[in-house]
C-alpha cells in the first residue's frame, strides 16, 4: 500500500503522524512511504532521516494526497486539506467528529474511509491509541494550571504546593479516566490537595487504594461538582464518553462562583468540552476569562512536546496502520472489532457518497447511522 504522510496545519500543530522508525518497519513490510517535505521538522525529524528509512519526500501536501492510498495524519484535516482527499482514500488519525459537523459532512461527500484513532477500542474497553495522548494531556494540564495561577498571567498569584505554613492549592479534576488519573497524579505529587469525581465507584476505589487516602475520591453529581468546583484552585475537565460529545458538567453559574484568578483546563474541549464556558483556543493564544476565572482550551494540548507525543502516538498507532496497510482496509476491519469500531466513515460499495459508521458520531450530529457491514 502506498501510505501518505502531510505536514499538519492546524495552529502550533508540530506532531507528525509517523516517526522514521515506523517508516522502516513499513517499508520491510513491502509496502511505500511518502512523506511530505518538512513534515517531521517540528518533532525534530529530518527528511534525510526518512529518506534513510525509506521514504519518498515530495514537495507539498497535494502531491502527498494525489499519489497516496493511506492518509496518515495527527489531527483531523481543516477544510482546506479537505478537497485534496480522494474517493475511497482510507483517512488514519484523530478525528473527534461529534462536535464538528460541517467537517463530518464535508467527509462523507468527499467519499472516504476514515478511521478515528480516538475510538480505536479493544473488547475490554481500552482505547489503545487516545491513552498516550490523554496521559500526556492529564500530566500537562497540571503544569499548565500551575503556571496561570500565578501572578503574572492573571492568577490567584498562589504557587500549587503552597509553602511552609501556607496551604496548597486545591485541583478539582472531573473525571478518573486516563487524563483525570494522569493529572491528579501530577497534581499530587507536585503537593496540591486533590480531588477526582467520577461516576465509576471501581474506578474511585481504584485511585483510592493507589494513592492511600492523599487524593480525595467523590462520586460525581451535579451537587458535588458544584462544591469542587467553587472550592477549587484549578478545576481540571477530563470526561470522555468515547465517540461522543463530551457531557457539559461544570455550568456557568459554577463558574461564576469560582474565586477571581482560578483556573479551569478542559481536556475534554476536543469533544466539545464539559464546562459550559470553554471554547477551543489555540496554542498561540491559549486563554481567555469567564467570570475572571482563566479558561485554558486547547484541543491539541499534546502539539506542545512534538517529540514526546510524536513518540509516543507513534508506538501506539503503528500495529494498527500495518494491519490495514498489510490487509486493506475492508479485510482489516472485518477482522478487528477494535478497528471496526474506530471506523467513523466508510463508503460503501458502488456508492458516491460515505456514510456515518460511529453510533455516537451519528447521535451527537442527528445523522444516520450505517453499521460497518460484518
Amino acid at each position: 500500500m502506498i501510505i501518505g504522510v502531510p505536514k499538519e496545519i492546524k495552529a502550533q500543530e508540530h506532531r507528525v503522524g509517523m516517526v522514521p522508525a515506523g517508516v522502516r518497519s513499513l517499508v520491510c513490510q513491502g509496502h511505500e512511504v511518502i512523506i511530505q517535505q518538512g513534515a517531521g521538522a517540528g518533532a525534530g525529524y529530518t527528511d534525510g532521516e526518512y529518506v534513510a528509512a525509506g521514504a519518498r519526500i515530495v514537495p507539498g501536501a497535494g502531491d502527498v494526497y494525489a499519489q497516496s492510498e493511506l492518509i496518515c495524519k495527527v489531527k483531523e484535516p481543516l477544510m482546506e486539506e479537505v478537497p485534496l482527499l480522494q474517493k475511497g482514500q482510507i483517512l488514519f488519525c484523530y478525528l473527534h467528529l461529534a462536535p464538528l459537523p460541517d467537517l463530518t459532512g464535508r467527509l462523507l461527500e468527499a467519499g472516504v474511509n476514515a478511521i478515528a484513532l480516538e475510538t480505536i477500542q479493544t473488547d475490554d474497553g481500552h482505547l489503545p491509541c487516545l491513552v498516550p495522548m490523554s496521559e500526556i494531556a492529564g500530566r500537562m494540564a497540571v503544569q499548565i494550571a500551575a503556571r496561570h495561577l500565578e501572578h503574572e498571567p492573571g492568577g490567584r498569584g498562589i504557587l500549587l504546593s503552597g509553602a511552609s505554613g501556607t496551604e496548597p492549592a486545591s485541583v478539582a479534576v472531573i473525571g478518573g479516566g486516563c487524563a483525570g488519573i494522569n493529572a491528579a497524579r501530577v497534581a499530587c505529587g507536585m503537593g496540591a490537595r486533590v480531588t477526582v469525581l467520577d461516576i465509576d465507584g471501581r474506578r474511585l476505589a481504584h485511585i483510592d487504594e493507589l494513592y492511600g487516602g492523599r487524593i480525595s475520591t467523590v462520586f460525581s453529581d451535579p451537587e458535588s461538582i458544584r462544591k469542587a468546583v467553587a472550592g477549587a484552585d484549578a478545576v481540571i475537565g477530563a470526561v470522555l464518553v468515547p465517540g461522543c460529545r463530551a457531557p457539559q458538567l461544570v455550568l456557568e453559574d459554577m463558574v461564576a462562583e469560582m474565586r477571581p484568578g482560578s483556573v479551569i483546563i478542559d481536556i475534554s474541549v476536543d469533544q466539545g468540552g464539559c464546562v459550559a464556558t470553554c471554547r477551543p483556543t489555540t496554542h498561540e493564544h491559549p486563554t481567555y476569562r469567564v467570570h475572571d476565572v482563566i479558561h485554558y482550551c486547547v484541543p491539541n494540548m499534546p502539539g506542545a512536546v512534538p517529540r514526546t507525543s510524536t513518540q509516543a502516538l507513534a508506538n501506539a498507532t503503528l500495529p494498527w496502520l500495518q494491519r490495514v496497510a498489510s490487509s486493506g482496509f475492508n479485510k482489516a476491519v472485518a477482522e478487528s472489532s477494535a478497528l471496526r469500531k474506530g471506523v467513523n466513515v466508510y463508503l460503501p460499495e458502488s456508492q458516491r457518497r460515505s456514510v456515518i459508521s460511529c453510533k455516537p458520531v451519528a447521535q451527537a450530529l442527528g445523522l444516520e447511522y450505517i453499521g460497518f457491514p460484518n
